[in-house]
């Protein structure tokens, strides 16, 4: 087995597809090739280029290759939802599927403001709200690899309703395995109090995808303790660079060789904003660091 490591534009601090504070997407590319990364992330959709031909064009340029694109989504509302979601989703995916990448990363909308940490909605859902989440993403993972040849794992993710190692069991747990897969996220998955070792060997054939993502204890249990939303939270430095946090990446690595599959690992550093020089420095050490970790 295979474990293909990469980057992504939330590495250098993007978040949005167009942000004054975020670096230029050419500044992007050229750095990640520059660390050494060959592998990379879409990002939100529109901040790279979205013309397949174009897009492809500066990519060979820099020697690089898609792993998977990104999207959120809201389906715990229903079918309300699903013909605006898929209307997006399929945007996504079919750039997706053009720049010769397999994976699309599919994020549950948020309960709080990304930016601000206002709450937009409830934390938890209701039993009527979970089975559309289910039905929903079960629908997702079909079409999407029917019509695109795309396996969707999909990410738990701080202020979502995939957070928790509770949660994340029982969503798993509902979900068709033939449609469903996991990007296990290290950080997302420590800030809500989940083991990545033992849900990757729990769940190992679920397993479809990682982000490395580290976090600070300290500055977790700080906001942990005022109730401090995520976005606020990266602001103040909770997701840091590794191996400096938690959880160790080594025996996460170990684990996921030990289910004998290719998987991609993708290192996520959340840091919107952040200085535009801040990035490469912290993305070359990274990648020496996983080079040492044997990935």
């Amino acid at each position: 087995m295979t474990i293909r490591v990469g980057s992504a534009p939330d590495s250098w601090g993007v978040w949005f597809p167009d942000d004054p504070r975020q670096v230029p997407w050419e500044r992007f590319l050229d750095e990640v090739a520059e660390a050494g990364y060959p592998w990379i992330e879409l990002g939100p959709y529109g901040y790279l280029p979205t013309d397949p031909a174009r897009l492809g064009a500066e990519l060979a340029a820099r020697e690089l290759r898609v792993s998977a694109g990104t999207v959120f989504t809201a389906l715990h509302h229903g079918a309300a939802v699903w013909e605006a979601t898929w209307e997006h989703v399929a945007r996504v995916a079919t750039l997706t599927r053009a720049m010769g990448a397999g994976h699309l990363v599919v994020i549950p909308e948020f309960w709080r403001d990304p930016v601000t940490g206002e709450e937009t909605e409830p934390g938890h859902l209701g039993p009527t709200q979970f089975a559309n989440l289910v039905s929903g993403m079960d629908r997702l993972g079909h079409r999407l690899r029917d019509d695109f040849g795309l396996t969707m794992v999909v990410h738990p993710h701080a202020d979502t309703h995939i957070d928790t190692e509770e949660n994340v069991s029982r969503f798993l747990s509902a979900t068709d395995s033939d449609a469903v897969s996991l990007c296990l996220d290290t950080g997302h998955y420590a800030y809500c109090g989940g083991d990545s070792v033992r849900l990757i060997e729990t769940f190992g054939e679920r397993i479809g995808y990682l982000h490395l993502k580290q976090v600070d204890p300290d500055i977790l249990a700080e906001v942990l303790d005022q109730r401090v939303p995520f976005g606020p939270a990266v602001r103040r430095g909770v997701m840091c660079e590794p191996p400096a946090g938690v959880p160790a990446l080594p025996p996460i690595l170990d684990a996921a060789r030990a289910l004998g599959v290719d998987l991609f690992a993708i290192v996520e550093q959340d840091m919107y904003p952040c200085e535009p020089d801040q990035p490469l420095p912290i993305a070359r050490r990274t990648r020496r660091f996983l080079a040492s970790c044997g990935a």
